[in-house]
């Protein structure tokens, strides 16, 4: 028999997760148009978000606000340090896609074990930002956290939106997308965007995690799935495009609930590669089209 309220709650939370992958894909795609890498150690981004988060509430006892303040701003230092000590001296040496993609693979494999002998094995978690009873419309039960997540969201894309669209630094980071070399050109410090391209990216990863943690439990090697999971939200929002990433974010997120909803939480992945596959066979450019 079909539960239209077991239902309507499943896709409530794959609107969630959803939202979550569209901050991830963001990250991947302020990278990609800004140098044209794949930053495969967007997954730490997200994990070390909700970690630090949880070890300075834990250890020094902070409020929330400013913990996860702290946490976003270590987390954009450290794509910066990613950038100038990994990826720039690639760079530099025009070294191919595939060489940048290992390296980012290394430097997410660097984190998670430096993060398990820092902080243990054991999952984490942190409180949600309001401590109330769940919405309930009908038979849907809606969590304060679900409502922070789906907002910031929205709120962190509008402001993406404006800062690309009307300020100099953002419209630098989008000239360097269409064309580096004429942006260099006309004087835009093209590594200069490159930089700050893996802190904006950083920081949207650590906000993410954040976000989540209070909802899922972090741990040292949550960040894996979830790059994977960011990664396909990008393409399936055509590979470059922020917003389209948001909006695959969505899609892939509800298509998750929906798995599980209909064939069980075993076959939650499956559903994510099939999403990949329809996309890359139908429409390989993308819900918005790959940028150009």
């Amino acid at each position: 028999m079909f539960d239209l309220a077991y239902f309507s709650q499943t896709l409530v939370n794959g609107l969630s997760v959803g939202c979550i992958y569209g901050l991830i894909g963001i990250g991947f795609c302020v990278i990609y148009n800004a140098s044209g890498i794949v930053n495969f150690a967007q997954g730490a981004f997200v994990m070390l978000g909700g970690m630090i988060t949880y070890v300075l509430l834990t250890t020094l006892h902070l409020p929330m606000i400013v913990a996860g303040s702290i946490a976003i701003i270590v987390v954009a230092l450290l794509g910066v340090l990613i950038e100038r000590i990994v990826v720039r001296p690639l760079w530099d040496r025009n070294a191919t896609m595939f060489v940048m993609i290992l390296a980012t693979l290394a430097v997410q494999i660097v984190i998670e074990r430096t993060t398990l002998i820092l902080v243990g094995d054991q999952p984490k978690s942190i409180p949600v930002f309001t401590d109330l009873p769940p919405i309930r419309i009908g038979g849907v039960s809606i969590g304060y956290q679900t409502l922070w997540i789906i907002g910031v969201s929205l709120v962190l894309i509008a402001l993406l939106a404006l800062f690309f669209q009307k300020t100099l630094v953002g419209r630098a980071m989008r000239a360097c997308s269409i064309n580096r070399e004429a942006a260099a050109l006309q004087g835009i410090p093209v590594s200069r965007m490159l930089a700050l391209s893996f802190a904006l990216s950083a920081a949207l990863g650590a906000i993410a995690g954040i976000l989540l943690t209070p909802t899922q439990f972090t741990a040292f090697n949550v960040g894996t799935p979830f790059a994977i999971s960011g990664f396909i939200a990008a393409i399936v929002g055509g590979f470059g495009r922020p917003f389209g990433a948001f909006l695959g974010g969505i899609a892939l997120g509800l298509a998750q609930a929906l798995a599980v909803f209909g064939l069980g939480s075993g076959l939650k992945n499956v559903a994510a590669l099939s999403v990949l596959l329809i996309f890359l066979f139908l429409r390989p450019s993308g819900i918005l089209g790959a940028a150009k």
